[in-house]
C-alpha cells in the first residue's frame, strides 16, 4: 500500500512538468495570410492571398516534432488585386466559393531538417484531400504584443497541383499553369 502511495505522489508530482511541455498557439488572422504565385499564360505570375486564416499550433517546447497544426482558410478572402478575376476565380470554374468556403490543413507529420521543420499533413481544398509537405521556418523568438500574451512568428512554402485538388479542371496548364506556388506566414499567439 505504501508503494502504491509513494507512486501515486511521484505521478503527481510529474503531471505538471508533462503538462507544461506543450502549449498552445493561436493564430492571429489579422496578421497572418496565404500568399499564391501561378503562371498565367507561360507568360507572367499572378499573385494573390488568402487573408481569412485561423487555427492553431499545439507546440511541443521540448520536441518540436511531437507538435501539431490545424488550420482554416476562408476562401471567399481570395485577393488577387483584380476584381473581374477575383468574382472568376471564386466561381465554379475554379474554387466554387459558395459549395466550398473553406479549406483547411492537418499535421500528420513533423520532423526536423536541420533549423527548419517539415511538416506533413493533409490539405482539404475544393473539396478534396491530399497530402501536402510545408518547408517551416520557426517558430520565431517569442515577443511580448499589445496583449501583454508572446507572440511568435512561422514561414512556410509549398507547391501543389491544382488539377489534384479539382481546380479549374477545364483550363489547360497554357492558361494557367497546374502548380501553385504557396508562402505562408502566421503570427501566433500563445493561450
Amino acid at each position: 500500500m505504501r508503494r502504491l502511495a509513494i507512486l501515486t505522489g511521484i505521478l503527481a508530482m510529474t503531471a505538471p512538468l508533462a503538462m507544461a511541455q506543450t502549449s498552445t498557439w493561436a493564430i492571429d488572422p489579422a496578421h497572418s495570410e496565404v500568399d499564391f504565385s501561378v503562371r498565367h499564360m507561360s507568360v507572367s505570375n499572378v499573385h494573390g492571398r488568402f487573408g481569412g486564416v485561423q487555427g492553431t499550433i499545439t507546440l511541443n517546447e521540448t520536441d518540436a516534432t511531437k507538435s501539431t497544426v490545424s488550420v482554416t482558410i476562408d476562401v471567399n478572402t481570395l485577393d488577387t488585386g483584380v476584381t473581374a478575376r477575383d468574382t472568376d476565380v471564386k466561381s465554379p470554374n475554379f474554387f466554387d466559393v459558395a459549395k466550398f468556403p473553406t479549406a483547411t490543413f492537418a499535421s500528420t507529420s513533423v520532423t526536423k531538417n536541420g533549423v527548419h521543420l517539415k511538416v506533413n499533413g493533409n490539405l482539404t481544398l475544393h473539396g478534396v484531400t491530399r497530402p501536402v509537405e510545408l518547408d517551416v521556418d520557426g517558430p520565431s523568438a517569442p515577443v511580448p504584443g499589445m496583449d501583454h500574451k508572446p507572440h511568435s512568428g512561422y514561414s512556410a512554402t509549398t507547391t501543389i497541383n491544382r488539377k489534384d485538388f479539382g481546380v479549374g479542371p477545364n483550363y489547360g496548364a497554357a492558361v494557367v499553369s497546374d502548380e501553385i506556388k504557396l508562402s505562408i506566414d502566421l503570427e501566433v499567439v500563445k493561450q
